[in-house]
């Protein structure tokens, strides 16, 4: 049975202030202290636009290749949630900000944008984490009328892993222009998937439901999976797909009923009485496409062209413009960009990812971390030496030469202290020895390794090994 998904991505977009209102749309702040009547819903309180969602509602449109309308219209849409005080949410309906466009895959596959508008956010509904969780829903109106753009992808997908990868090229261009974050764990980032399957590609469209609120790629993949495998199951089964909204649950690996929608909603939708039309001229959309940034699938092609690197390495430096131009200024510094590419995505990365840091708060500036790559290029200091220096200029930024003249980290080359190490790890290590001699060739790594151990790193494998060889011969 074949597959059909369309994701709708929620981005909230970065403004100082909400969508309708003054009041601050920053997160984390304690709950229900940035709010006022508007964002409220307070009767009588009347909405005014935000220019700069505005403006980076058409930057978006345009990256995402859509055709902006000169004219669009907000309209009510009416539902009842806790966190929706107003009883409706001001969105765009029939007449959206923008339509077209698509999204290119590495495959080179394209999921088309049927439309991009731009709408207010609820508030959040709290189950812990304050008194009277036990028995009680806290809502927190902070997040009420921060400005959102919602990006309605067609139909074109047919797998979890092409939804996760449309999701995340998305979200690369969202953050590449500067219009969204991306962080998905505090929720400015969502996505809602729409799941069907049928048995033949001439058949209708099979009944379809809504996984509402994933928060990562793996977990877009994951329930995308899941939710096409229990629809093959029921309609093998011989029963009938109930159109409905389900929640993912990563800690079960399913999705689950959160309402059904054996009829479709009646939003009441009718143009918003206390705004005007939206105009966005042409010549204001002109001036808004000459700020748009090289996107990252330019971005990516550059790289493997003008630094001769893999398509692998270019992907993972491309996840945000902050970490494309700390790789390009390390590698004119350093001049080996494919090393420099190498020591960030392993060394660099994996310290960032493992503090739960980003490449704006790495303390290592790109010509300090140039002049490392230099030193074990020129030999001044080993690979296990280099590591350690790394470990403490991610600690403190200071400059690596300073590092290894403090510590004494530079490299042990000389024959006199080379062979007095080998002589004290093959006079402790005898067991070793008769098994090299016995023909237990691994013994010979495991004393390389003890050497390199006792020499604290500074010493280069290859004069240890050569040492170790005469001294065992």
């Amino acid at each position: 049975m074949l597959a059909t998904i369309g994701l709708e991505v929620h981005a909230q977009l970065l403004t100082a202030s909400k969508i309708f209102c003054g009041c601050s749309a920053a997160f984390g702040a304690a709950p229900n202290t940035q709010t006022c009547p508007v964002c409220l819903g307070a009767p009588g309180a009347l909405p005014v636009l935000n220019r700069k969602a505005v403006e980076h509602a058409v930057r978006a449109s345009i990256a995402l290749g859509c055709a902006v309308h000169p004219v669009s219209v907000f309209a009510r849409k009416h539902y009842f949630y806790p966190d929706l005080p107003k009883g409706y949410q001001i969105s765009q309906f029939d007449r959206p900000l923008a339509t077209g466009g698509a999204v290119a895959l590495s495959d080179g596959r394209r999921v088309g944008i049927v439309r991009v508008h731009l709408e207010e956010d609820a508030g959040k509904s709290l189950h812990d984490g304050f008194s009277g969780a036990d028995r009680s829903t806290g809502i927190d109106f902070n997040r009420s009328g921060v400005p959102l753009i919602e990006i309605v992808t067609a139909p074109d997908i047919d797998s979890g892993a092409m939804a996760a990868e449309c999701f995340n090229r998305i979200r690369e261009i969202l953050v590449a222009l500067e219009v969204n974050d991306g962080n998905m764990e505090e929720g400015s980032l969502r996505c809602d998937a729409n799941v069907s399957v049928r048995r033949d590609p001439g058949d209708p469209l099979g009944v379809k439901t809504e996984v509402k609120n994933i928060n990562s790629f793996r977990y877009v993949q994951r329930a995308i999976e899941f939710e096409i495998a229990r629809q093959r199951e029921v309609i093998a089964g011989g029963g009938r797909v109930e159109a409905a909204t389900r929640l993912w649950d990563s800690a079960s690996g399913r999705t689950v009923p959160m309402r059904s929608k054996e009829e479709a909603h009646d939003y009441r939708y009718f143009p918003e009485p206390d705004l005007p039309p939206l105009l966005v001229s042409d010549e204001w959309t002109s001036e808004l496409r000459r700020t748009i940034p090289e996107m990252p699938d330019h971005t990516r092609q550059r790289l493997v062209t003008q630094y001769a690197l893999p398509p692998y390495d270019a992907g993972v430096l491309t996840q945000s413009p902050a970490l494309t131009a700390y790789f390009e200024a390390t590698a004119a510094a350093s001049g080996n960009p494919k090393v420099a590419s190498n020591w960030i995505m392993g060394e660099v990365l994996g310290r960032l990812n493992a503090a739960g840091q980003t490449i704006e708060d790495l303390r290592i500036h790109p010509s300090a971390l140039a002049e490392l790559i230099r030193m074990v290029e020129l030999a001044a200091i080993t690979g296990p030496t280099a590591k350690q220096v790394i470990d403490r200029m991610f600690e403190t930024g200071e400059q690596p030469a300073a590092i290894v003249a403090a510590e004494g980290l530079g490299r042990v080359d000389d024959d006199e202290t080379i062979a007095a190490v080998v002589s004290r790890i093959l006079a402790e290590n005898s067991k070793a020895v008769d098994q090299f001699r016995a023909g237990k060739r691994q013994a010979f790594g495991f004393l390389v390794g003890q050497a390199m151990k006792a020499s604290g790193g500074k010493t280069d494998p290859g004069k240890v090994a050569d040492a170790l060889r005469r001294a065992l011969d």
